[in-house]
């Protein structure tokens, strides 16, 4: 009974001490920090991890103070304070405030959500193209200025405050088609060729400028739509459509490299802006339905501008793409075709460079670390036995757990048999907790369903490992895969260094002939 109440108190500690909520939360909206206090609510109440729970409710009541939603944060200061607890005046005028500037808000803005839920008129202004500020704003018709135009998006803004997060989704989709211009739907044989084959005169029908696919259509983008972008996505992720803040993510990823092209951006305020993008990317990857989350969180996480936010800015974020990397690994090889395991151990050998470049550990990471580095495999069993509490205990993760706990056995068994080529059935069964019979059948189902080049010998009870060999296209491919990459940097070098000779010669003439005058 007391080693058992140890073991618990044990992964609770292990647990807080895990716990990465300290360093995600800087990097999101205090509203995304609710879900993720409402999960240690729940592992409080298990006995899970040790902290108190009266902690987090005044955390959460400081994230509550700027915000609208008033009548909540009062719930939670009498969960603090005890029931009989006297409200605060000063919370008294807040809720005051918020229903004065609601009703300011809605007056201001009434006349473009009057329009906005005029259908058919609305298809009108859109398909003569007068959807957009300048065209609204100079007829006198419909009665809106651009002062209404961004009272309604302080109004979006407003009910995201308030918690209506679908509501502010809404507008903010109605002010973001204001500045975009998608490609419009052709009726039946518009812009078809005449009766002898010519094709329409470029007079009569000229070709309309579409915006941006990756971002909604806009035409443009600057730091105030950037803004706009963000709040799509804050929203998305709030009312848990994954498909939608797919969709917003890919926008705000544009939008940031197209303001850094363009140097609106400054290359720290660009880092800084992509720190942010990958720590609200882990809602929607790690809620991927489609199961190719994961996929496009390892290729995000891993391309250049991205990494270097990663090992700068947030070195913590290497537990998940850890744990990416192990669930994706076998899914990625079987893509790549049969008989390959050059992706899985591409993806491997690209994510011990980047553990190799960050300051972070945990058991996840060590996990990989001790088998893939140092291939010691009784510390990686060690730091596998943690790697469930820590799963287990991280909002972002936990839903995964088990299945990263059988991608590792998996991972294991990879390495342990690579290395030795040949075991007995009976010593891999103990290295994997299960018994001889158990472990041959799971060895089995492995070989039938999972790529994995091995085979049973019956006769002697053993598991014999494939010889792995990479094919020479292979290999090829392997090795040039970043050639270009590489030659581009000896260029971009090779360039720094012949600007730096003609600028101390330029610096040395420039010397002697001033020696010279004197």
């Amino acid at each position: 009974m007391t080693a058992s109440t140890d073991s618990t108190d044990n992964a609770a500690t292990d647990a807080a001490t895990y716990d990465l909520t300290p360093l995600v939360s800087p990097h999101l909206d205090r509203h995304m920090m609710f879900p993720l206090l409402e999960y240690i609510d729940s592992r409080i109440a298990t006995g899970s991890i040790s902290y108190n729970s009266l902690d987090v409710a005044q955390a959460r009541l400081e994230l509550l103070k700027p915000t609208h939603m008033v009548d909540y944060a009062m719930d939670i200061y009498r969960e603090v304070n005890g029931e009989d607890a006297t409200i605060p005046q000063e919370m008294e005028d807040q809720k005051a405030g918020v229903f004065k500037e609601l009703e300011e808000l809605k007056e201001g803005q009434m006349k473009f959500d009057e329009l906005c839920r005029n259908e058919e008129l609305r298809a009108s202004l859109v398909n003569s193209n007068q959807w957009n500020v300048e065209s609204l704003t100079s007829m006198v018709t419909h009665d809106i200025t651009p002062e209404t135009i961004a009272t309604y998006y302080k109004f979006a803004k407003f009910n995201f405050d308030c918690g209506d997060y679908q509501q502010g989704r809404d507008m903010l989709e109605n002010f973001i088609s204001l500045y975009a211009s998608p490609p419009k739907q052709r009726k039946e044989g518009e812009g078809d060729e005449d009766e002898y084959g010519n094709a329409p005169s470029s007079s009569a029908q000229e070709e309309e400028k579409t915006g941006n696919p990756n971002m909604y259509y806009l035409t443009t983008i600057d730091s105030s739509l950037l803004q706009v972008l963000w709040g799509k996505l804050s929203c998305e992720i709030l009312v848990e459509d994954w498909e939608e803040a797919s969709i917003a993510l890919t926008a705000v990823k544009t939008a940031i490299e197209s303001l850094a092209q363009s140097h609106k951006l400054t290359a720290l305020e660009a880092l800084h802006q992509r720190t942010w993008l990958l720590h609200w990317s882990l809602f929607v990857f790690w809620n991927d339905a489609s199961g190719k989350g994961l996929e496009s969180m390892v290729e995000l996480f891993t391309s250049e501008k991205y990494l270097q936010a990663v090992t700068t800015h947030a070195p913590h974020l290497l537990r998940y793409l850890t744990a990416a990397v192990l669930l994706c690994k076998r899914r990625a090889a079987k893509k790549a075709g049969s008989n390959s395991n050059a992706e899985g151990r591409r993806l491997l050998r690209d994510l011990v460079k980047v553990m190799q470049q960050c300051e972070y550990s945990d058991p996840i990471v060590e996990f990989v670390d001790k088998l893939s580095v140092q291939f010691d495999f009784e510390a990686a069993q060690s730091q596998l036995a943690r790697c469930e509490t820590v799963l287990s205990s991280d909002f972002f993760l936990c839903k995964q757990t088990e299945l990263f706990m059988e991608e590792a056995r998996v991972f294991v068994f990879e390495n342990y048999c690579r290395i030795h080529h040949k075991i007995d059935l009976t010593t891999l069964g103990e290295k994997l907790a299960m018994d001889r019979e158990r472990a041959e059948r799971w060895i089995v189902d492995l070989i039938r369903n999972a790529l994995l080049d091995a085979k049973i010998d019956s006769e002697e009870g053993c598991v014999v490992m494939g010889t792995g060999s990479t094919s020479v296209h292979e290999q090829v491919m392997d090795k040039t895969k970043e050639l270009t990459a590489r030659s581009g940097g000896l260029v971009v070098n090779l360039r720094g260094y012949m600007n730096d000779i003609k600028r101390e010669k330029i610096r040395k003439e420039k010397k002697a002939k001033e020696d010279a005058e004197y």
